[in-house]
């Protein structure tokens, strides 16, 4: 990410050049690109700071500031490591493919943990858009670290819900 900010900023400096003749479009073109650069510089900040989130009940997957997805536990059937390019995926430009369909939140074009519903989910994405998904894959630093947190906590998701059931007090883990 910040390699396209370096060229932005180094075609910001070209067009500055290019078009210092011209005081109107350059101001344009200047207005463009600082924006386009501050743009580029909030979605990385975004990712960095809104990261995905394992909680006591459910599993926040975040896309940067465009979208998150509350995953209850209890929901998850399979968490698996599972490596894939974009060019293995069959969805859409946003990552999603329609009603059903797997949700993709990749990061240069990769995921790396594939989390598989027992029942769908209801994705709302930033402008209010809404897609029912059953197969949520997305990038995690450490997968399989990753994979083995959701694993655990899902486990105690299932452990604390079959000792309720049988009347069992529960204790937290």
């Amino acid at each position: 990410m910040y390699g396209l900010t370096f060229v932005f900023v180094v075609e910001t400096v070209g067009v500055s050049l290019l078009l210092r003749d011209h005081p109107g479009l350059h101001a344009v073109a200047l207005v463009a690109d600082v924006y386009t650069v501050l743009m580029v510089l909030g979605s990385q900040a975004a990712a960095v700071t809104r990261p995905h989130v394992l909680g006591a009940e459910d599993l926040l997957v975040r896309g940067g500031a465009r979208m998150e997805v509350r995953i209850p536990l209890a929901s998850i059937a399979l968490v698996r490591y599972d490596l894939r390019s974009r060019q293995d995926a069959r969805s859409g430009a946003d990552g999603g493919q329609g009603d059903g369909g797997p949700l993709e939140l990749a990061i240069a074009g990769q995921t790396s943990v594939t989390v598989e519903l027992a029942e769908p989910v209801v994705v709302v994405w930033l402008l209010g858009r809404r897609e029912t998904v059953r197969t949520v894959r997305f990038h995690a630093d450490d997968a399989r670290g990753a994979v083995g947190a959701v694993r655990g906590a899902v486990d105690a998701v299932r452990a604390a819900r079959s000792a309720a059931e049988r009347g069992e007090p529960v204790t937290p883990g």
